[in-house]
């Protein structure tokens, strides 16, 4: 039996940030534009691209960094939008129990945890560029658990995004008598000089195939997440509610603070990793995005802290719950 519906995989399993995508489904955006999207959630980040590649499922949401490498091995996948733009990713760790420093050396000996292949690969370039070796560090594959493999004591650090792993380790270390400060991040694109966290810009993507036979549709889907997107930012309050009533569990101060922390970020140097060679072609396109176009952000940008409201509820006089910025060091 065949349906259809558009299947839409995220790349992680619900998170603030894909906020845009279920608004347009709480508020009919999909139907509206005429299609019908099932939205999916994976159990493996890692599995994404492979399964979006083989035409198992339609369209999908995965860091820049993992869409170029699917095509550079071969899947056929295309990246259509931007969901998340730049956010700041790196080695997150523990100040006060991890013997871990802003010096990258003092990685060594220390258990590394990371998501996927492609956090592994960053690591050990990075350890070229500082003069180490693979083998100066434990790696620890922990998939989506970065956060609860740090606080259990099962790796010393792992790579995370300031605006998710960072955010649930200060309410943690809040819960446990400590400073939200006691929470550091190595920024990648810091460590490897490379301007800008673009390799981790959350895109919209989709299978080749499916894109070229339904033009259309994929320029519905895109113009429902625009309006999803817009509502956000004239509302974010009350897309946040909408996002609640989707998702229960997303009514936490943690769940809230991330939000806040990615409001900043949402959308208006793989070569040096030997993930791709001089004949690769970029596998990006916008023409289904149907609106005039916002100009790049320039490099080093900071995006400005957003009072998105959401945290409203639960201050009752704690202004610590309304600003939830906090400085990163590298």
């Amino acid at each position: 039996m065949s349906t259809d519906k558009i299947t839409c995989l995220l790349n992680w399993h619900a998170t603030p940030y894909h906020l845009p995508l279920f608004l347009a489904e709480k508020l009919n955006y999909f139907v509206e534009e005429g299609i019908k999207v099932a939205i999916l959630e994976p159990n493996n980040p890692s599995d994404v691209t492979e399964i979006i590649g083989s035409g198992k499922v339609d369209l999908g949401c995965k860091a820049m960094i993992h869409t170029i490498a699917g095509k550079a091995r071969g899947f056929p996948i295309k990246a259509i939008g931007t969901l998340l733009d730049e956010p700041f990713t790196g080695v997150v760790y523990l100040e006060s129990q991890s013997g871990i420093t802003a010096d990258f050396q003092s990685l060594r000996g220390k258990r590394i945890g990371y998501v996927g292949e492609f956090g592994k690969i960053q690591l050990d370039e990075l350890t070229k560029h500082y003069g180490m070796v693979p083998a100066d560090y434990t790696a620890v594959r922990v998939g989506m658990n970065v956060t609860g493999a740090i606080i259990r004591g099962e790796i010393d650090a792992g790579i995370g995004l300031e605006n998710v792993q960072m955010v649930e380790l200060e309410e943690w270390s809040v819960q446990q008598g400590r400073s939200r400060s006691d929470v550091k991040m190595l920024r990648i694109d810091e460590l490897a000089d490379l301007g800008c966290c673009c390799f981790c810009s959350i895109l919209f993507i989709g299978n080749e195939t499916f894109i070229q036979n339904n033009p259309e549709k994929v320029a519905a889907f895109m113009k429902a997440i625009k309006r999803g997107a817009d509502y956000m930012f004239e509302k974010p309050a009350a897309a946040y509610e909408l996002f609640v009533e989707m998702k229960p569990h997303m009514d936490s101060v943690v769940n809230r603070k991330i939000y806040q922390r990615s409001f900043p970020t949402f959308s208006r140097y793989c070569k040096r990793l030997e993930i791709v060679d001089d004949k690769f072609v970029q596998n990006m396109t916008n023409e289904f995005l149907t609106w005039p176009m916002q100009p790049d952000t320039p490099p080093n940008f900071i995006h400005p802290t957003v009072d998105t409201g959401v945290l409203a509820k639960y201050a009752c006089g704690r202004t610590d719950l309304l600003d939830s910025t906090t400085a990163i060091e590298a």
